[in-house]
């Protein structure tokens, strides 16, 4: 059996957060929410495809703060989610830049859910008796 190599340096954590977007040069300002989000990038799925290589102005919407973060990232990679022609797409998008005033309250909510997802592992650890 062939070994998959894992090329990501972060983990990824599934979270659902809302996030509005525009594609750089168009004015339609599209919502959807992450699929998966990690401190270089996330993931989630539209109707439409969007083009490799895109720019994006995202705004993700961290709970429990009063202002959006704002983050500006590149399409890594899109796949449609099953063959048939009105599937959705995946969409993997790499952070380019994160405006310095919002890179705490990220980073912040980020570490929350680690050591949120950490502590509920240790419990679990400890009823089953390990």
């Amino acid at each position: 059996m062939k070994k998959v190599e894992e090329r990501r340096k972060f983990i990824r954590l599934g979270v659902p957060v809302d996030l509005r977007y525009i594609i750089e040069g168009e004015s339609e300002r599209k919502e959807t929410t992450t699929k998966d989000l990690s401190c270089e990038g996330l993931r989630f799925t539209d109707t439409q495809e969007i083009r490799q290589g895109s720019l994006l102005e995202l705004k993700l919407d961290i709970p429990d703060t009063h202002n959006p973060v704002h983050i500006n990232g590149k399409v890594a990679w899109v796949k449609r989610l099953s063959t048939e022609d009105s599937s959705p797409f995946e969409v993997g998008v790499e952070f380019t830049k994160i405006e310095e005033d919002n890179k705490n309250t990220f980073l912040k909510y980020l570490c929350d859910l680690i050591y949120g997802q950490t502590r509920m592992m240790e419990g679990n650890q400890k009823d089953k008796g390990e």
